[in-house]
């Protein structure tokens, strides 16, 4: 149910809001996984950074997406990877325009539920967009780059620079410009819409009975710029938030920023879903702030070395670190009448579990929050053998009163979360 339906009367209203964070090239499997089971566990080595807030989670085991496979297709695990996350859908091999994969999840929230906010969805990204051109073994560039898909073919691009994002949340304006100056700006883009309205109204009467219908066409696209101004009306009398400069010169400071931006964009009801690119599938990224000069892709092929082993758990440790500061800032956040951690769903997780043998089954997925009380977190789900991921897909599409079937392989959804 949709939050507004779950709300009772007097209550604060705190709508669900979703987002995906995506990491790349899977994890050392042996430290990333908690010990123990149900309410009883112990995070592993590589997640300890995770031990204040581990309350707020659910580590859930058995999640695959089969369609990742190459079944039939050959190499090219990292462009299905990413392709298939959000979709459940085979990507058709091509290094074309020819694209093909399937509508994501986030696209079906955004499409149900998107015109009540400012931007039905956000998509954002550590790495720059890339749409076209041939990237992993003859797979086209726009899987491994891109999460979100509106359509089966039309990838959504995500925006990498932070001052980008924000002014795309809350409109570009004058760095300098003040809460009145926009409130003012706001006010004379209503006067404008006021006053188009009035002359409309006077002109039906004169309309003959095959323009009428033009003329309700042309009122319902006001009615919407309307309710888009209306929204920023509602954001400009917030305080003030600095407007970011670009982007950031290390991956942490952009990494922490892009979080900074959803938790806002989450914050202001700005959208109802956003995914998170940390680092595209296959990225050779180094990490010289920990001491790494080997790319990331190249020490997923590890071999079981234990050299490589160990620099991969201080890589899976790293965005830990990282994802550990999210989750509390969400914590921190008020929303409603608790935080906004309580009424969003967060998850986390990569398309790959090991990349030393391109293995798509028993994901390493975690769930943030409560959805507004839908969840139980603070524990593990071992739902055993090889659940389809889209069928945790088709429960957060319940969540958000989308009435869908399926999506990609799903054959049920997912009672246990």
């Amino acid at each position: 149910l949709r939050a507004a339906e779950r709300a009772s009367p007097g209550r604060a209203f705190a709508p669900l809001r979703t987002a995906f964070v995506y990491v790349p090239n899977g994890v050392d499997n042996a430290h990333w996984w908690p010990s123990g089971s149900g309410t009883q566990f112990r995070l592993g080595e590589s997640l300890r950074a995770l031990e204040g807030v581990k309350s707020h989670l659910q580590f859930v085991k058995g999640l695959s997406h089969r369609k990742a496979y190459a079944n039939g297709d050959g190499p090219g695990d990292h462009a299905r990877a990413s392709a298939t996350f959000l979709t459940g859908e085979q990507a058709r091999k091509t290094a074309g325009t020819d694209i093909r994969v399937g509508q994501s999840v986030d696209q079906m929230i955004a499409a149900h539920a998107g015109a009540d906010y400012r931007l039905p969805s956000l998509e954002l990204s550590c790495d720059p967009p890339r749409t076209t051109g041939g990237c992993d073994s003859g797979y086209s560039c726009a899987y491994q780059f891109n999460l979100s898909w509106r359509t089966e073919n039309q990838p959504v691009p995500a925006e990498r620079n932070p001052r980008l994002v924000f002014e795309r949340l809350f409109g570009a304006g004058n760095p300098g410009e003040t809460a009145e100056q926009r409130a003012r700006s706001a006010r004379r883009r209503q006067s404008i819409l006021d006053f188009v309205q009035d002359d409309a109204r006077r002109l039906q009467s004169r309309l003959g009975a095959e323009d009428r219908p033009r003329l309700d066409e042309y009122l319902t696209a006001v009615r919407e710029i309307e309710r888009r101004v209306e929204s920023f009306d509602a954001f400009a009398g917030r305080p003030d938030t600095p407007l970011p400069a670009g982007v950031p010169p290390t991956y942490p400071e952009h990494m922490r920023l892009m979080f900074d931006l959803l938790i806002l964009a989450f914050r202001t009801q700005s959208t109802p879903v956003a995914t998170l690119l940390l680092s595209h599938e296959g990225s050779n990224r180094t990490f010289p702030q920990l001491g790494i000069t080997e790319g990331h892709h190249s020490l997923s092929h590890h071999e079981n070395r234990a050299n490589k082993l160990e620099q991969i758990r201080r890589i899976d440790a790293f965005y830990a670190e990282n994802f550990a500061y999210l989750i509390q800032r969400f914590r921190d956040t008020p929303d409603g009448e608790g935080s906004l951690l309580d009424n969003s769903l967060i998850l986390y997780g990569s398309g790959i579990r090991d990349g030393n043998r391109h293995d798509h089954s028993n994901l390493p997925i975690i769930l943030a929050g409560r959805a507004g009380g839908a969840l139980t977190p603070g524990r593990i789900v071992d739902l055993g053998g090889r659940t389809p991921m889209t069928n945790l897909y088709l429960s957060m599409l319940g969540l958000h009163g989308v009435p869908a079937e399926r999506i990609g392989d799903s054959t049920a959804p997912l009672r246990l979360i």
